[in-house]
C-alpha cells in the first residue's frame, strides 16, 4: 500500500503536469510476473478523457516519472504501463515499519461504530460444525474492521424462546427424572440438547400411530400430542405462568455456562448479549405502532402481516393469529433496542447462513418502512453451509456433529503429527499442550476461513492439519521457523536504517509486506476473511522462497545478514497479525 500510495500520488502530478488533468481513479496493479515491473497502471480508463492512444499515454507518463520520481524504467504492454520502482524507496517503507509490532493495523479509529452479530444460538442445544463456521466468520471480521480503523462491538442475539426450547422442557420433564448436568456430568448443552433429541424420537412415534389410525401425515405431524403440550407451554411461557418460566430459567441456565465453554475453547468473545425472550417485547411496540401507520395489517384470524409485494416479495407474518410472536418480531426489537444502547452505531453485520437470505430482506425492508434511517446500513454477512463427508447434519436427529467434540478431534490430531515429527523435546506438558490446541484449533479455523464466505464448505478434518500446502499448519511452522532464526542470531540488530541494494527475492518479499494493510481494507470492505488468510498464505509461500534462495545466518556479508535477519523479523510480524485477525496464534516450536 505505501509502494502503490506514493505511486499513484506520482502519477496524479504526471497527469497534472503534462495533461493538466486531475484524476482521483487512478487504477493500479501488481505488475504480472511474466512481465518486468513492480506496479502497473491501468492506462484504459484515462484514454477517453484525454484522447491519445494507450500507447501514448502510457510513454508520457513514463518518461515523467523516470525523469521526476523513483521510478527507474518503465515498459508498456498493450495499455498496460509496468514500472520498476527503485530500491531505495522499498528500503524506504521497510525502515518505517520494521520495528512496528502492530504493523498493517490502522492508528486512526472511527467514531462511528458498526456491530457484529454472530453465533446467535438456540437454547434447544449445543453449537456444532455449522455454529463454528458462523463464530469464526462474525469474529475474523470483527476483527478485521478494528484494524481498518472502525469501532467495533460483538454481539449475539440468543433465540432461547420459542417451540424449541419447549420441546425440551417438555422431554425433561417426562423423562428427566430431576436429573441436572451437575448429577449426570454432562455439560449442559449437550445434557439439554439430548431431551430436543428424546422429544424428536417421540413425537415420530406418536404421529406414526396417528396415520396408522387413519389420519393423514400432515394432520399427524400438526396433532401429535408432545406438540400439543410444547405449543401449549409456549402460551403460557409468553402469558408469564410462573412454574413454566421457572424451568425455562433453570434449563437455559445450563445451556449458557455450556456455551461460554465452548466459546473460551474456540477462543471467540462478545462484547454483549441480547436474549429474544426481552427483544420480541419491543418488537410487538413497533408492530401495534406500526398498524397504526399502515406498515402492517391485521388479518380476520387475528394474524399480523407486512404486504411487500409492491417491493417484489410477498406477505410477511409478524404476529400469529394467537398472539405469539415469530422471529421476525424479535428482530425488530433487537435491532431498534441495539441502536438505543448503542447510538454510535453506524451499521450492523448479521452473520446468518445464507438459508436466511430472504428473511434478512424483509426484515431491512420492514425497518425502512418503520422509518428508521440507520436500515439504509444493515448488512448480511450471508455464508454457505458446512458439510462432513459422511453428509448433511441434522440437530434434532442428533447426527449434528458437535463443536466440542469436533476441537478436540483436531486438538487430538495435531498432537498426533506433532510426535510424529518430534519437534518438541525438551518443552513441558503444559507448552506441548498449548502448541497441540494452538494448531489443532488454527486448522480447524484456517480451514473455514480461507473459503470466500459464500460458497458452501466439505470440511475435511485430516486435511486440515496438514503441514505442506494452504493450511495453518504451514504458515504456523514457517513462523516458528522465523523464530528459531531470530533465537539462532548472537549479535544485536541494527537501530539504523537500511540502505544497500535488494536481491530480488528480497524486493518480492517487501512487495508482499507492503500489501498487508490494503488487504485488511479489502476484506473489511467485502466483509471477506477468505482475503486475509490467502494473503498470509502467499506471504509466506514468498518467505519459504526467500528462505530457500539466499543465505541468512550463514551469509558472508554482515550487511546482508543482519537486513535478513530483520526482513524475516517483520514477516514474523506480519504473520502474527495476519492470523490474529483470523483468531488464529501463533507458537515458538513446532
Amino acid at each position: 500500500m505505501y509502494i502503490q500510495k506514493f505511486t499513484r500520488d506520482n502519477i496524479q502530478n504526471a497527469l497534472k503536469e503534462i495533461f493538466q488533468f486531475e484524476c482521483n481513479n487512478i487504477e493500479l496493479q501488481q505488475t504480472k510476473k511474466e512481465f518486468e515491473g513492480d506496479v502497473t497502471l491501468v492506462v484504459f480508463p484515462l484514454i477517453k478523457e484525454l484522447k491519445l492512444s494507450p500507447k501514448e499515454i502510457a510513454e508520457k507518463i513514463g518518461d515523467y516519472l523516470v525523469e521526476n520520481s523513483f521510478v527507474v524504467s518503465y515498459n508498456v504492454v498493450s495499455g498496460f504501463l509496468n514500472l520498476s520502482i527503485a530500491d531505495e524507496h522499498y528500503l524506504s517503507f521497510f525502515n518505517s515499519v520494521k520495528d512496528n509490532l502492530n504493523y498493517g493495523f490502522s492508528d486512526n479509529i472511527s467514531d462511528e461504530a458498526v456491530m457484529v452479530e454472530y453465533s446467535s444460538p438456540n437454547t434447544n442445544k449445543p453449537l456444532h460444525l455449522g455454529h463454528i463456521r458462523n463464530n469464526l466468520l462474525g469474529y475474523s471480521i470483527s476483527e478485521i474492521y478494528k484494524a481498518s480503523g472502525k469501532k467495533v462491538y460483538k454481539t449475539q442475539i440468543i433465540n432461547d424462546r420459542g417451540i424449541h426450547i419447549c420441546k425440551s422442557m417438555i422431554a425433561w420433564l417426562d423423562f428427566g427424572n430431576g436429573e441436572t448436568p451437575s448429577s449426570t456430568n454432562t455439560k449442559g448443552d449437550k445434557f439439554v440438547g439430548d431431551y430436543y433429541i428424546k422429544f424428536d424420537e417421540i413425537y415420530k412415534k406418536e404421529v406414526e400411530q396417528l396415520v396408522k389410525s387413519g389420519n393423514s401425515e400432515e394432520e399427524a405431524k400438526q396433532n401429535a400430542p408432545i406438540l400439543l403440550r410444547a405449543k401449549e407451554m409456549l402460551i403460557k411461557w409468553e402469558s408469564g405462568d410462573k412454574e413454566i418460566v421457572g424451568l425455562w430459567k433453570k434449563m437455559n441456565g445450563w445451556v449458557y455456562g455450556g456455551f461460554e465453554e465452548t466459546y473460551k475453547n474456540l477462543g471467540v468473545d462478545f462484547d454483549s448479549y441480547y436474549y429474544e425472550s426481552d427483544t420480541y417485547l419491543l418488537g410487538k411496540e413497533f408492530i401495534s405502532s406500526g398498524l397504526k401507520s399502515g406498515v402492517f395489517y391485521k388479518k380476520d384470524d387475528g394474524s399480523v402481516w407486512c404486504d411487500l409485494t409492491e417491493d417484489g416479495l410477498d406477505e410477511k407474518i409478524v404476529i400469529r393469529a394467537d398472539g405469539t410472536a415469530v422471529y421476525m418480531t424479535q428482530d425488530i426489537g433487537t435491532a431498534v433496542q441495539r441502536v438505543q444502547d448503542c447510538p454510535d452505531i453506524n451499521s450492523m453485520v448479521y452473520t446468518v447462513g445464507n438459508e436466511q437470505d430472504y428473511h434478512f430482506k424483509v426484515l431491512f425492508l420492514i425497518l425502512k418502512k418503520l422509518g428508521f434511517s440507520w436500515s439504509e446500513n444493515l448488512f448480511h454477512l450471508s455464508y454457505g453451509m458446512v458439510d462432513l463427508p459422511s453428509g448433511k447434519m441434522k440437530s434434532r436427529e442428533g447426527t449434528v456433529v458437535d463443536a466440542d467434540d469436533l476441537m478436540q478431534e483436531m486438538t487430538s490430531t495435531a498432537k498426533e503429527i506433532s510426535k510424529n515429527l518430534g519437534k518438541l523435546d525438551g518443552l513441558s506438558e503444559d507448552e506441548k499442550n498449548n502448541v497441540y490446541k494452538t494448531v489443532g484449533i488454527g486448522a480447524l479455523k484456517y480451514y473455514i476461513l480461507k473459503v470466500d464466505p459464500k460458497k458452501r464448505i466439505l470440511f475435511d478434518p485430516k486435511e486440515s492439519v496438514d503441514f505442506q500446502g494452504n493450511t495453518a499448519s504451514f504458515i504456523q511452522y514457517s513462523y516458528a521457523r522465523i523464530q528459531s532464526i531470530l533465537n539462532g542470531i548472537n549479535f544485536e540488530l541494527s537501530k539504523d536504517k537500511y540502505d544497500r541494494k535488494l536481491e530480488d527475492k528480497e524486493k518480492e518479499l517487501i512487495k508482499q509486506i507492503d500489501l498487508f494493510h490494503s488487504v485488511i481494507i479489502a476484506a473489511a470492505s467485502s466483509h471477506n476473511p477468505a482475503l486475509v488468510a490467502n494473503y498470509v498464505y502467499d506471504l509466506v509461500k514468498s518467505f519459504n522462497s526467500f528462505y530457500q534462495s539466499l543465505p541468512i545466518l550463514k551469509s558472508a556479508f554482515e550487511d546482508k545478514k543482519t537486513f535478513r535477519v530483520e526482513l524475516s523479523k517483520l514477516v514474523g510480524i506480519t504473520i502474527k497479525n495476519a492470523l490474529s485477525l483470523l483468531g488464529i496464534g501463533v507458537v515458538d516450536r513446532m
